[in-house]
């Protein structure tokens, strides 16, 4: 897995949810969804389309469920699985 996937989604995550740098202590084991409390539904949709547009992928709807958003890693790995 690339750092620089790890870095966008952070970057990602720091935008869509206006954290302000707070993902510069996130790792990959960070829990995502219920944890954070700005990662509702309508961010997510923001974080997909930021994440479609950055990275340059499609984003099924069925390809998305709640383990996607669960942790950091997970979200690092749907995208690097998307990529591959």
């Amino acid at each position: 897995m690339s750092l620089d996937i790890k870095k966008e989604v952070l970057s990602i995550l720091d935008e869509v949810l206006s954290l302000n740098g707070r993902t510069s202590g996130f790792d990959l084991d960070t829990p995502l969804l219920g944890a954070v409390p700005e990662l509702d539904s309508m961010a997510v949709v923001g974080v997909i389309n930021l994440l479609e547009e950055r990275f340059g992928i499609v984003a099924e709807d069925d390809e998305i469920d709640g383990t996607t958003f669960m942790t950091v890693g997970a979200l690092v790995d749907f995208v690097a699985g998307k990529l591959s």
